[in-house]
């Protein structure tokens, strides 16, 4: 397995000015970075693929829709949008030497209708996919996508849901994304959800039930490992925290205090507790 960290544990967006995070990281005992790309015209494709370059390490890249995009709106024009906004990210990936671009690729996060998803918009977030293919064969990148927990999204939000989008998109570049603290809350067995996603799984979260260290909370680690031994997964564990105090990033993902004594210990003490389990596993 590889071992990565968000770049939201130190800051709220990446330019250039942060390139410095790859040393640290590598300095903490990660493979990589991944970081947030949030408009691809002003991603700092060139300064990550050199830092990638010197520092010998890899990196992800996790998007939403933002600026009210979304590939299920009933606007026609707004889906047309957004998937440009898709086709811009993933050659923003590639540029930057990286070739997996994750996040919940659907809605913006914390749009709720109050009613569920309907079986139009499920077919429009399909048919969205299904016309992204040829450009991540071109490319080389994968997609993954995110279920969020009920408080967040309407649109999915178990494995299961996404596991079924996986295939009926039917694509081998486009998988998901499972985050122990979304699956804490909607999933009765955790290991039963990384089991269900198989060869679908493209990538992992690894956060606490309270987005905090990974290890000291309540999640069941020995679960989620057992599973992800089962189905030979392979690739990131990336832990996913958030600065205690980085304005709406922190506000989005209700960080309302501080969840240890620094930042970085999220990230020290996390990827030593991954590593130990995944070494037991």
């Amino acid at each position: 397995m590889k071992f990565g960290v968000h770049s939201f544990i130190w800051s709220a967006g990446f330019d250039e000015s942060n390139v410095d995070l790859f040393p640290m990281v590598k300095q903490y005992g990660f493979d990589g970075l991944e970081v947030p790309l949030f408009e691809p015209r002003s991603f700092p494709a060139a300064a990550i693929r050199r830092a990638l370059e010197v520092n010998r390490m890899e990196c992800t890249v996790s998007a939403v829709m933002v600026d009210g995009l979304s590939l299920i709106s009933d606007d026609a024009d707004v889906r047309r949008r957004a998937r440009e906004h898709l086709v811009d990210a993933i050659r923003a990936v590639a540029e930057a030497g990286a070739n997996l671009l994750v996040g919940p690729l659907y809605a913006p996060v914390g749009y709720l209708p109050g009613r569920r998803r309907t079986q139009e918009e499920w077919r429009r977030a399909v048919d969205a996919y299904r016309s992204l293919t040829a450009v991540l064969d071109q490319t080389g990148v994968t997609l993954a996508i995110e279920p969020l927990n009920r408080f967040e999204t309407y649109f999915l939000n178990t494995a299961a849901d996404a596991v079924a989008m996986a295939i009926e998109v039917g694509h081998p570049r486009v998988g998901v994304l499972l985050d122990t603290f979304h699956l804490n809350i909607e999933e009765k067995d955790l290991g039963a959800a990384y089991r269900l996603a198989g060869p679908h799984l493209k990538h992992v979260h690894a956060c606490e039930n309270d987005r905090g260290t990974p290890g000291t909370g309540h999640i069941e680690w020995e679960a989620v490992f057992a599973a992800l031994r089962e189905i030979g997964y392979d690739g990131w564990l990336t832990i996913e925290s958030f600065g205690f105090a980085l304005g709406g990033i922190s506000a989005a993902a209700s960080i309302w205090r501080d969840l240890e004594s620094s930042p970085d210990r999220i990230a020290i003490e996390g990827v030593k507790f991954l590593k130990r389990m995944a070494g037991r596993a």
